[in-house]
């Protein structure tokens, strides 16, 4: 396993992070047993796993908190996230809402600290009120030690551009971490956030890193060609019904979800790049390339020329998020 220090927390985190979110919520999405889920989450541990990423709007706080229990709480970095607002359509919410919040999640993660909390889907509109309303309810909650650090994380698919991020990374100087979306066809974060977070070392977690888009090779296929109908992209590679082929040869990548990990793995400025799972064979294909040499440099040279400009492939919406 790689490990990284994160940030200024200074907590020395697998750069390959369980997510308890995504399409498959550990399992949940697909009717695995819990017992299947805590199992998934040992192993992950067994490989060297040991940041598990979560929030309150997943519902995985709860078997995460089972698979946990059994292992050295300071072996472990658990994050989980409070909203501080509705994130249908921005309601705001207040200090009591998310500190409410928090002390469920400890509940539910059987713990007594998180090692940090995030502010969850901060989108520009809301950045102000996460700031100044929301944060110092986090920092006298930090004060009674049930977390140790703050981070915040972006709604990535309605934040295109890490407006958010731009604001807070300029403006201010008191966020310990920051999620970010980020894949090798949307890049733009390492010009507007990396940067930056590098300069105020804020440690980073990285999402949207594989999901559907490099997964499933028909949707990529069906999105490269739009892409070059649009002119975005050269027309070879509309052409091939492999269009990202080119990737995966002998001493580069294993194939296209490996290559997608190991470039955003290595980009300047990430941490721990977030990946989810419902399935052991899975989990261990992701910690694998993860764990990895970095791609031939000519390779991750391509993806930068061909795709760099490129901005909000593969970030998608999810269809549904809980309440708090």
């Amino acid at each position: 396993m790689i490990y990284r220090t994160f940030g200024r927390t200074g907590l020395k985190v697998s750069a390959a992070g369980l997510g308890g979110g995504g399409f498959s919520r550990l399992g949940l999405a697909k009717g695995k047993s819990e017992t299947e889920i805590v199992s998934l989450i040992h192993l992950a541990l067994d490989l060297g796993v040991n940041i598990i990423d979560t929030a309150a709007s997943y519902g995985t706080e709860s078997v995460i908190g089972r698979a946990i229990k059994s292992a050295p709480r300071d072996s472990l970095v658990i994050t989980t996230k409070a909203s501080p607002a509705e994130y249908a359509d921005w309601e705001l919410f207040t200090p009591e809402n998310v500190v409410a919040s928090i002390d469920n999640s400890l509940r539910q993660l059987q713990t007594d600290y998180l090692d940090v909390l995030q502010l969850h889907a901060v989108v520009p509109q809301t950045y102000e009120h996460a700031r100044d309303v929301i944060y110092p309810a986090l920092l006298r909650e930090k004060e009674r030690g049930k977390l140790r650090f703050i981070g915040i994380t972006e709604a990535a698919a309605f934040d295109l551009d890490h407006t958010m991020y731009q604001r807070a990374l300029a403006e201010d100087d008191i966020w310990d971490t920051a999620m970010v979306g980020f894949n090798m066809m949307h890049q733009n974060a390492g010009v507007s956030v990396f940067p930056r977070t590098v300069e105020k070392t804020v440690g980073t977690l990285i999402m949207f890193a594989v999901r559907r888009i490099f997964a499933q090779p028909e949707r990529l296929e069906e999105k490269v060609r739009e892409l070059v109908a649009d002119g975005l992209l050269p027309q070879w590679l509309g052409a091939s019904p492999d269009p990202l082929g080119f990737l995966v040869h002998a001493g580069g990548a294993s194939s296209i979800i490996d290559a997608a990990y190991r470039f955003v793995r290595d980009e300047p400025g990430v941490d721990v790049v977030l990946f989810g799972t419902s399935d052991p064979d899975h989990l261990r294909t992701n910690i694998a390339s993860l764990t990895k040499p970095p791609l031939p440099t000519a390779d991750r040279q391509q993806i930068v020329t061909l795709f760099r400009h490129l901005v909000g492939v593969g970030i998608e919406a999810p269809k549904r998020v809980r309440k708090e």
